[in-house]
């Protein structure tokens, strides 16, 4: 079969396996004659290149059809001469799979401009194994020379199971469950349980019990209300607990890393009667299949067994009634756990073919169990695009210097953050930054290089902002919006150069939104984030301005921090001359005096350090995101999915001086929706200050009499007014200040709490400390 041909045609199956290629990194491919690769960048930027892994790789090149591009892997040879530690990370992954230098010399380059390629292994190469790279240097922050993800598609041959997925580490224990079957195996205190599903859309029931009350004759297994109610939660619902609980309520199980985010804890694991009700008597079930398997263990059968429903893909509706439909799981993917206690613990390969349970099709299970001596960092999956592969919550560049202060992380944006300092608190580093200087890691913000000839018309086109009075070295804070009107993010806009362009935003879909519209215009622009080679520290406070002046040095022809304007931005280094590059930005989400300061990742450690020795004199305090949001609240500043979303606009969301409607002649997304919509019918984002103390939530109504009038975005309890404060988005009539208005709870009529509205910002309403 000529699976190429298929491939280039119409209606094309989906591919058996995609793989990611991240940025700097590279992956193992392994091709039989007959199947077909295809290489891909998404941003249309990165380069690839590649290396047959063994001696004869150059003979392999020919019948792959890649002879024309047979030369040095030259993008790949200057990133390991670097000897950064990005360098040094490429080079240990390398020369693990045995490459050297010599084969480096003669590799494959494949430019961006010949990407997508479908590469076809044939009789002639025979089984070949690949080692694909996405190469590049290290970005400095003055730079827009990013390096990006590549994406691999594979087709293999239908009797090719799909490989199984590096090990994490070196497994004590490999336990393959065959489709419709179920295993037993014990487990130490300590050590990991990797559950992965080899083909993928295979669910996988588990349960475990305590090995000592077990050896003793008593069966202490997982406990769905313990573990619910321990988590809060008074119903079951799609998802996985960070922790599992026995019916003593302590701890067995703790949820390390799940590159799904799509399971169902605690339905039973499928019964004989649910095949019987289905009129599909004598079917196997993974009740039958526990038992038997548990029998060896000294474990009475059970009609039906209450487990974690692995891979189960379940929805609930508001009347409380479970669906299902295919799981979301692709090859290879994985959840990791770590035993707290011994346990003898069960998992199955559901044989579910009567429902999209398992896709209609059950396939393999297996398991790995790793030594209680490893460690392995926490992280779940997110996807830009529904689509995509997963991506893994990453740690910041000064997530080594953060987690030294502080156990209390949460996940945003598929990074870790700190949300309060031990020591500290979120009270104390809230006033450290009204009264002193704090450091706050933003890393988490996406950024995009936006550079082509076409970049500012693009640009004037996707932002209300009136792109083209922007000067270089200025920043300016813009929506972006949809042809609705509705918002589809907002951010800081950096002019780097004439044609050249950097986007800091909330949310990495601005990056597919804008490639979009660039193809739809026609327009001749580059778009690729690189936020992955840029990392950023908050640097705020009315002291903020001395402590970055005693550390960054400028050369002559760039301005000084501590003549920096609002909304501009600066290049300089840490320390002097030879210092580490950075950009330093008169920008922050505080109200106060503050700046940005932005490095290369592998340089974050050096910096914190830097600054938070020399801050010390300053009065310098950690700040977490728990405190910022006190901050931003009280200066009226606005945050995604609270003050705005697809479906409310700049005006709704309170930043409509961002829409210069009589200032800007041109036309932008969303202009033609925002004018047609009269300004007295629009909704007002305005604050409230609540008479008592009682806290009130996102989401809370806000009523006149019985008459809901709005709803409340964000809400803290501020230091500065000693009150409970909100931003709320109302009907016009009601935005006046001094209007009274009460917030409802529990139906929102039993319990009411009386508020008044307030011009925002609640903070320095001229916006003095931020501009001096």
């Amino acid at each position: 079969m000529n699976m190429q041909m298929s491939a280039l045609a119409a209606g094309v199956p989906p591919a058996s396996v995609r793989q990611r290629v991240t940025a700097q990194g590279a992956i193992q491919v392994s091709l039989h004659p007959g199947e077909l690769m295809q290489i891909e960048s998404p941003d249309q930027g990165q380069c690839c290149e590649l290396v047959a892994l063994g001696p004869s790789g150059a003979d392999v090149y020919a019948p792959l059809g890649l002879n024309a591009n047979v030369q040095s892997a030259s993008v790949t040879l200057a990133h390991l001469s670097s000897g950064r530690p990005s360098a040094q990370r490429l080079q240990r992954q390398l020369e693990g799979w045995g490459i050297r230098e010599a084969q480096l010399q003669q590799a494959v380059h494949l430019p961006a401009d010949q990407l997508p390629l479908q590469i076809e292994a044939t009789e002639q190469s025979g089984p070949v194994s690949l080692i694909l790279l996405a190469p590049g240097e290290d970005m400095t922050p003055d730079a827009q020379t990013t390096v990006s993800e590549l994406e691999v598609s594979l087709w293999l041959l239908p009797e090719r199971t799909p490989e199984l997925p590096a090990p994490l580490a070196e497994p004590v224990q490999e336990i393959h469950i065959p489709h419709s079957s179920a295993r037993a195996y014990r487990v130490r205190a300590g050590e990991w349980i990797q559950i992965i599903d080899v083909a993928g859309k295979q669910c996988s029931d588990f349960i475990a019990f305590d090995a000592a009350a077990l050896e003793q004759g008593e069966e202490v297994t997982l406990d769905a209300v313990a573990t619910r109610t321990l988590a809060g939660h008074a119903l079951p619902q799609p998802g996985l607990y960070s922790r599992f609980a026995d019916s003593r309520l302590q701890p067995m199980l703790e949820l390390v890393q799940d590159t799904v985010g799509r399971h169902d804890s605690f339905l039973l694991a499928c019964t004989p009667k649910y095949y019987e009700d289905s009129g599909y008597f004598g079917h196997v079930s993974c009740s039958d299949n526990f038992n038997r398997t548990l029998k060896d263990w000294g474990v009475a059968p059970r009609a039906g067994w209450p487990a974690i429903n692995f891979f189960f893909n379940t929805q609930v509706e508001a009347c409380g009634t479970v669906g299902m439909d295919e799981p979301w799981s692709r090859p290879g993917d994985y959840v990791l756990l770590r035993a707290n206690r011994d346990l003898i613990c069960a998992s199955s390969a559901c044989p579910d073919d009567i429902d999209p349970a398992n896709g209609w099709v059950p396939t393999d299970i297996h398991v790995r169990v790793y030594g209680a001596e490893n460690q392995f960092e926490r992280a779940i999956a997110h996807r830009v695009v529904p689509e995509e592969l997963p991506r893994m919550t990453k740690q910041t560049a000064f997530h080594s210097r953060t987690s030294k202060l502080t156990r209390q992380f949460a996940e945003y944006r598929g990074y870790w953050v700190p949300t309060e300092f031990e020591g500290w608190g979120a009270r104390a580093e809230y006033l450290a930054c009204r009264e002193a200087v704090v450091l706050m890691d933003l890393s988490p913000l996406r950024k995009f290089e936006v550079v082509g000839p076409d970049a500012e018309a693009l640009l004037q086109y996707a932002l209300t902002r009136n792109v083209r009075r922007l000067a270089v070295g200025e920043i300016v804070y813009s929506a972006a919006c949809f042809e609705t009107g509705g918002m589809v993010d907002d951010g800081t806009l950096f002019r780097m150069g004439e044609q050249a362009f950097r986007w800091v935003c909330g949310d990495s879909w601005s990056g597919t939104w804008l490639r979009e519209l660039a193809e739809q215009r026609g327009d001749r622009v580059s778009i690729r984030e690189s936020t992955d080679q840029l990392h950023n520290l908050a640097v705020q406070g009315p002291n903020s301005r001395a402590l970055l002046s005693e550390l960054i040095w400028q050369p002559e022809n760039r301005t000084p921090v501590s003549e920096l304007k609002w909304f501009h931005f600066t290049i300089g280094r840490l320390g002097g001359p030879e210092g580490i590059p950075l950009m330093v930005s008169r920008t922050g989400y505080t109200g106060e005096l503050g700046f940005e300061v932005w490095c290369h990742p592998d340089d974050g450690g050096q910096l914190w350090d830097a600054i938070w020795e020399a801050g010390q004199s300053y009065g310098l305090a950690p700040l977490g995101f728990d405190a910022l949001d006190m901050l931003r609240i009280e200066a009226g500043l606005i945050f995604a999915e609270h003050e705005f979303c697809n479906q409310t606009n700049p005006y709704e969301a309170g930043i409509g001086f961002t829409v210069p409607m009589k200032t800007k002649e041109e036309d932008f997304s969303g202009r033609d929706a925002l004018q047609r919509q009269a300004p007295e019918s629009r909704q007002r984002l305005v604050g409230l200050v609540l008479d008592g103390n009682e806290p009130v939530h996102h989401g809370d109504l806000v009523y006149d009499g019985r008459m809901p009038v709005g709803q409340i975005t964000s809400a803290t309890a501020s230091p500065l007014l000693g009150k409970m404060i909100a931003l709320c988005r109302v009907q016009p009539a009601w935005s006046e200040p001094g209007t009274r208005l009460e917030v409802g709870q529990l139906d929102g009529l039993q319990k009411r709490l009386p508020a008044e509205v307030r011009i925002l910002p609640f903070h320095d309403p001229e916006r003095l400390r931020v501009r001096s």
